[in-house]
């Protein structure tokens, strides 16, 4: 298992601001919180960097089980 954790717009996407789910090869994961939480999501996720421990993934690339997954959308800077 891994905990997702959602910030600002992904959070609010999601209606949470962290879940566990299934560890995986991250196009699972996204498509498996995808299903869970609709396509508010998904157009979410199209813009968001997504971190497995501090270090960005692809979709190839695996998240490891124990680990945390950071779902960053694009924040403004000032």
């Amino acid at each position: 298992m891994i905990t997702v954790r959602y910030f600002a717009a992904a959070a609010e996407a999601a209606g949470a601001d962290e879940e566990r789910v299934p560890a995986g090869r991250l196009a699972t994961v996204r498509a498996g919180l995808v299903e869970r939480h609709g396509d508010a999501l998904d157009v979410i996720l199209q813009r968001c960097a997504l971190l497995a421990d501090g270090v960005r993934l692809g979709p190839d690339d695996d998240v490891p089980d124990g680990a945390t997954l950071d779902v960053l959308p694009p924040f403004a800077g000032g």
